[in-house]
């Protein structure tokens, strides 16, 4: 079979065949499971990646990332499948890789939207938000349903001539589509813009944008701050089958340790809080974020910020029901929303504000991009307006920008380049994880009485609770070690299970050295006396659902 190449976009079936390629090259480092199937029926695939030779992945720290919640963010999926590439093929010739997957586990889900992203990827595409389930009606509306109305495999704009219309072309540059001045009076010049698209019961005068028949937004749908009027939440958290399916692998898997859900765009990575500012956090919390946020600059370019300050569609509203809301708020994990590409970015604007800048931004901007798409893409990412007679418009222009592959999703040439780092600082975020290790077991005899000391220690940057929230929240256990007795022997001294707590990572550390407390906070220590025949075997087992397991076994 031939490899991947990163250069395009893959449908399911496509994308099927090469994951189940990967899992019979490579079946020492991964596994392919479904997590559930999709409203119509495809199967949701999660790819679990580590050395199995070095334990199962459920007893090691784990990472989760997925792609493609949203329909039409297919460079989502790219980015999650080059990360599953790169640690196969890296594995044992890169020391990270290798040591990531000695380690850690890795559970990435490529496509966690199957049936949105097939529709986007049609030779006839059909964009939506996320699921292809209708909601919240089972029937259409009057009014303008964006589709691909001259049957082009392209969703683009379409103009036409309208005297009141907000728009005209730029004096200079005729395929730039700028808004009207509040002064200008009506003119056989402007034009009304509209996305292309398929009108019904039009009436030859109004034309209203219909609401979607498929409304649902997947990223609504987690059970947190969740409520039944945010746009496209569904019925209930977790109603839709690809939702439910996340969380219950979750749930199912306290071994996962954070997460990054890749998206796109504006070449961001996000974090919570989405509700609060920042003050609202738990101080460690917010420190440990702001540091793993400029190691994510510092890696992809990217910067890292707070959705509540920096990413906000509505000034006085909030996002609800998210899926990194969830992890960090009733979970306690460090999660990030990657969105991916940044076409600002690409030609050359650097100070602009994420979501504020479609609202109002400088014409030198639109002309900066144009000139990055004819310098960079030959000119491709914007089409020359053409005309079409349209069966309820009659006469009109299609052109504009090529959104899917220009906006949306990086254009095909530059795709690899721009998801590459954002497999390496993945792989960051699954080594800062907490792991348990021996530090020390020492045993001592006298006769038929032993005495055992046993030391585990936190390796990992993070402590073995991921963070305050954690313990805010009460969802994560204890540290246990527990102690197996051979037949006849007896424990004079200690317990069967310990419980420890928790173990401090190094998150905290303050750069000042002057400020530095390196007491041992990250090890923990236990001691049995026991009374055995020489020779038998004592095995010593410490468990940490997010920090791992680990094993010993002592001669006597």
């Amino acid at each position: 079979m031939r490899e991947m190449s990163f250069d395009r976009y893959y449908r399911h079936e496509e994308m099927t065949t090469f994951l189940k390629a990967w899992t019979e090259q490579h079946a020492g480092l991964c596994k392919l499971e479904s997590l559930g199937t999709s409203y119509e029926g495809r199967d949701i695939w999660v790819v679990i990646l580590t050395n199995f030779a070095t334990g199962p992945d459920i007893e090691k720290p784990a990472y989760w990332a997925d792609g493609n919640i949203h329909a039409t963010e297919v460079s989502a999926s790219t980015a999650a499948l080059y990360l599953i590439n790169k640690l196969l093929t890296q594995y044992g010739q890169d020391d990270k890789v290798t040591y990531a997957l000695d380690t850690r586990a890795f559970y990435v889900v490529p496509r966690l939207n199957p049936d949105g992203a097939e529709w986007a990827l049609a030779d006839r595409p059909k964009f939506i938000r996320s699921s292809t389930r209708p909601y919240p009606r089972t029937d259409e509306l009057d009014g303008l349903h964006q589709e691909d109305i001259d049957g082009d495999g392209r969703i683009l704009q379409m103009r036409l001539k309208d005297p009141n219309g907000a728009w005209k072309p730029h004096p200079d540059e005729p395929r730039l589509m700028i808004l009207r001045e509040p002064d200008e009076p009506p003119d056989d010049n402007f034009y009304r813009l509209l996305p292309e698209g398929r009108l019904k019961n039009y009436d030859g005068v109004t034309i209203k944008s219909a609401p979607p028949l498929q409304g649902l937004d997947l990223n609504r749908q987690f059970p947190v701050f969740w409520e039944p009027n945010q746009r496209g939440a569904g019925h209930f958290p977790g109603s839709e089958p690809e939702t439910a399916a996340a969380m219950r692998f979750v749930a199912d898997h306290p071994n996962i340790t954070g997460s990054v859900s890749f998206h796109t765009f504006s070449g961001v990575y996000l974090r919570p809080p989405t509700k609060g500012a920042d003050d609202t956090l738990p101080t460690p919390d917010l420190y440990t974020y702001q540091k793993l946020g400029q190691k994510a600059e510092e890696i992809t370019g990217y910067p890292a910020v707070s959705v509540f300050h920096d990413f906000k569609y509505d000034p006085k509203a909030y996002i609800k029901g998210t899926f990194d809301d969830w992890m960090y708020e009733y979970l306690g994990l460090y999660a990030w929303t990657c969105e991916i590409w940044s076409v600002q970015r690409q030609a050359g604007i650097k100070e602009y504000k994420y979501i504020d800048w479609f609202r109002q931004h400088p014409i030198e901007d639109d002309l900066k991009i144009l000139q990055w798409n004819d310098d960079v893409l030959g000119g491709e990412g914007i089409i020359d307006w053409y005309a079409f007679d349209h069966p309820q418009l009659g006469q009109v222009e299609l052109g504009g920008w090529h959104n899917f592959v220009t906006w949306r999703n990086p254009p095909y040439k530059l795709l690899e380049k721009e998801v590459a780092p954002l497999a390496d600082f993945t792989i960051f975020s699954a080594l800062a994880s907490p792991r348990l290790a021996w530090y020390d077991v020492h045993k001592s005899t006298n006769g038929h009485v032993h005495h055992i000391r046993a030391v585990v220690h936190n390796t990992g940057w993070l402590p073995t609770n991921i963070s305050k929230k954690a313990l805010e929240m009460d969802v994560v256990r204890q540290l246990e070690v527990d102690i197996k007795l051979p037949d006849g022997a007896t424990l004079l001294t200690g317990q069967e299970k310990t419980m420890l707590g928790q173990l401090a990572g190094r998150d905290q550390k303050s750069q000042f050295s002057m400020w530095s407390d390196d007491s041992t906070s990250e090890r923990a220590k236990v001691e049995w006396v026991i009374a055995a025949e020489p020779g038998q075997v004592v095995e010593i087992t410490a468990v940490h659902p997010r920090a791992g397991t680990i094993r010993q076994a002592i001669t006597l």
